[in-house]
Formats: C-alpha cells, structure tokens, sequence
C-alpha cells in the first residue's frame, strides 16, 4: 500500500478556463444526504468545477421514499442515473462511508464515466458482500433493534459523536439533518462483475483525528490489496468538520 502523510496543497481557482474543469459527484455517507457536501460543494465551485452532490433514495430530502424495496442495487442505481441522464464524464467520484459501496457499484456499471475514485474514508465491499457482513454480531443485533423503531424498515441515526464531531455547531448542524438509513442496503449484498474500482484509479482517504471504528475493516483491504492511501488530519466526517482541507485535496487529487 502506499500511503502519504500529508497536507494538502491549495489549488487556485481555474476562473472558468474549461481545460481544466472538472467534474465531481460527491456521494454521502450513511443517515446524511446531500446536505452534507455543502462547503466542499461550494468551495469547489468556486475554483471552477462542476458539482453534483445527489442523495441516496430514502435519505435526507429523499427520505420520503422510504420503502422495503431499498438495496445496493437502488444506491448505485441512483449514482449510475445521475452520471446517464446528465450526460456526465471523466467524473471523479467520491464516496464518503457508506457511500463508498455505491461508487464501487457505479465503477463496476460504467468505467468509462469516470475519470477517478475516491474513497473517503469509505466502505469497501467485494462482490457478494453485505455490510453486515463487515459488522460483529453484537452491532448487528444492536441496528436490527433499532430498526423495529422504524418497522423494519429502516436503522435510526446514530449519535454525531461516533462520527467524530467535538464542535458543538457541527454537531447540531448534523444532528438536526441525520436521518434513518435504509435497512435493505444494510442486507443487501453488493453485485461486482469486476474486482472492487474495475481497474480504475482509485485512492482511499483515510481520517485520522479521530481515527472511525466503523471502516477498519476497509483500511485493512485497502492496505492487503494496495490501494493507494492517504491520510487526512479531520475525523470521520470531514467534509462538515473540515471541508476547506478536504476540499483542498480533492482539487489536488483531480489536477
């Protein structure tokens, strides 16, 4: 594997010089929306990018098309739509978490869309693997719990502390738009005709302050399969707790 350490360097703004424009999808984690990406979004934009920041079916604004039928199958579907119907290239994909099943599903799909993968402190499923899979039996018991809260239909948000979030605004800033999660992509198992990022470019962005439980088992693929890796000096959900870092990097990664 090889990994940095490092800050990332800013990059100026392109001042709309289309030679240079890039194309980002950034796809959030589990119990947020699209919501979430809204400061990377927006410094993005600002250097001259196109952003689209989709959320997942059943979650945050989207979380009244709540249903049993959610898998993995409709998170990729929702990513893979987006990049058909907006005519989108050479996108660089990221998945934050959760979302990092998706772009996987989207890069097995249709590689030729998609210029890089980033995987932002992210899930990493092989072909035939649930996310309960990657979770001990006591976790499992405790979401299965928490979904009969939702009539099995869903898993309800977690405190904002797991996601390592100290700041009291950031913290109710996310509180306040966490919603339940899809129970069916939780089971669900990840359909892969190729091996996980299909030969694509791909780099896993690790979070290091604090370092998150919950994708331990990804970094350990990340570092059997030799993934390239980098670490960035935010908690788990960089992109409220650190957004001008995290996009500072992602300009960087894309150049």
């Amino acid at each position: 594997m090889q990994q940095h350490h490092r800050q990332p360097k800013p990059v100026r703004p392109t001042q709309g010089r289309k030679d240079h424009q890039k194309t980002y999808v950034l796809v959030h984690g589990g119990f947020h929306g699209g919501w979430c990406w809204r400061a990377v979004a927006d410094i993005l934009r600002g250097a001259g990018h196109v952003v689209y920041t989709p959320t997942q079916t059943g979650c945050g604004e989207r979380s009244h098309l709540l249903s049993a039928a959610i898998t993995l199958d409709t998170f990729v579907d929702d990513i893979a739509n987006l990049l058909h119907w907006e005519d989108l290239h050479n996108v660089v994909l990221v998945g934050h978490s959760f979302g990092g099943s998706s772009i996987s599903g989207v890069a097995d799909r249709m590689p030729e869309r998609i210029g890089l993968l980033v995987y932002l402190d992210a899930v990493v499923l092989e072909n035939g693997q649930s996310m309960f899979d990657l979770l001990d039996a006591d976790v499992i018991a405790r979401r299965m719990r928490s979904a009969q809260a939702y009539g099995g239909l869903a898993i309800g948000p977690p405190s904002t502390s797991i996601f390592g979030i100290a700041d009291a605004a950031q913290a109710q800033y996310v509180r306040e738009r966490l919603t339940p999660h899809p129970l069916g992509t939780f089971t669900s198992a990840l359909k892969l005709a190729h091996p996980v990022a299909n030969g694509l470019p791909a780099v896993y962005v690790q979070c290091t302050e604090p370092a998150y439980a919950g994708v331990q088992s990804s970094r350990d693929w990340v570092k059997a399969n030799g993934m390239k890796s980098i670490e960035l000096r935010s908690g788990h959900d960089a992109m409220v707790m650190a957004p001008r870092l995290l996009a500072d990097l992602l300009l960087e990664l894309a150049a």
